[in-house]
């Protein structure tokens, strides 16, 4: 247990895949877990050994901070909901649907003068904070070309994913990773062009799908972002190519490191949205200690309440821009509500 973390409680808020992950990293910290959720929370409670809060008022009452897993159309009603008890939050991507939903919960987040942090983990992966590093450390020069990738499984044949209003489809849910990652990496974003294939009809993301969305950033840089939800069994991988003026980074998730992966066992048969575990510490347990410890009054982790709102202000004028067939100019796109 970190000492700055002793004595910490947490109140879960869901218990879908991803609160698995989140459940393991709170253990690892010494953690005292609460879980709250509509579906689920005894069986999580019972695998995990924690302990059940039969409301969200209950949770919110016995809770330090909350730390929400739930579906994203929920994240905002139960951001609000933390806030106005008084609760810090930590947030899975994406912060909410929409940008203004987004900038609503961070102004009551600062009238209630609490902390907001969206839990956008893939700056916690080791390849990609060594790219970060890299690129502040000037190895590769000016950044003029980057490329990332992201696959996995379609989640989209059941559930509330093909709905586009519940889940913002494959840019929102799957791609919001990296276009957070390029801002990261090649500064903000000037403008945006995206396209689809299959497109959505009437609301309904095709169950296998494709998107490529490209920015121009205030650096000079131009960055591609592709995302597919790929049939039942597509294993899940991601990757970049960041070309600067003296150097080239790469990564990808399936490349050969002469190390069999033996932890995974095959378990998830591809069919999970979560990457398989790292060679170090889960990515995972690096966030939330860090998310854990800002909420705590420690340094500001490396994403704040802001980088979740641009992230989804981006997935909006992708949609937007996919919608006109145009690039979208960053100065003067208005956020228009609608989901990506």
């Amino acid at each position: 247990m970190s000492e700055e973390l002793a004595d910490l409680t947490v109140g879960l808020i869901g218990a879908g895949n991803i609160a698995h992950v989140h459940v393991a990293a709170w253990k690892a910290l010494g953690a005292r877990v609460l879980v709250h959720s509509l579906e689920g929370a005894e069986e999580l409670a019972e695998q995990y050994g924690l302990e059940v809060a039969a409301t969200l008022d209950g949770c919110l009452a016995e809770a330090e901070f909350v730390d929400i897993v739930t579906p994203s159309p929920t994240h905002k009603e139960i951001a609000l909901a933390a806030i106005k008890a008084g609760k810090n939050v930590i947030c899975e991507k994406p912060l909410t649907l929409t940008a203004a939903d987004s900038h609503e919960v961070i102004d009551a987040a600062q009238a209630a003068g609490v902390r907001l942090y969206p839990a956008h983990v893939v700056r916690y992966f080791p390849a990609y904070k060594a790219a970060y590093d890299a690129i502040q450390a000037g190895r590769i020069g000016e950044v003029a070309v980057a490329r990332f990738f992201r696959q996995a499984s379609s989640p989209a044949g059941a559930g509330w994913y093909r709905d586009v209003a519940h889940s913002g489809g494959v840019i929102m849910d799957l791609m919001v990773h990296d276009l957070d990652q390029a801002r990261w990496l090649c500064g903000e974003v000037t403008s945006v062009y995206a396209v689809q294939n299959p497109p959505t009809v009437d609301g309904i993301s095709p169950v296998n799908v494709a998107a490529h969305v490209t920015l121009t950033h205030d650096t000079g840089a131009i960055s591609h972002c592709r995302a597919t939800w790929g049939a039942t069994g597509t294993t899940f991988q991601s990757g970049y190519q960041v070309a600067g003026s003296s150097g080239v980074l790469k990564y990808t998730s399936n490349g050969d490191t002469g190390f069999a992966e033996e932890l995974q066992d095959g378990g998830a048969g591809g069919d999970l949205l979560i990457p398989a575990s790292t060679l170090g510490e889960s990515p995972y347990l690096t966030q939330l200690r860090e998310l854990a410890i800002g909420l705590r009054g420690g340094p500001e982790p490396r994403v704040l309440a802001s980088d979740g709102a641009t992230a989804v202000y981006l997935a909006e004028a992708a949609r937007a821009s996919m919608e006109t067939g145009r690039a979208v100019d960053m100065k003067t796109f208005v956020q228009t509500g609608a989901v990506a």
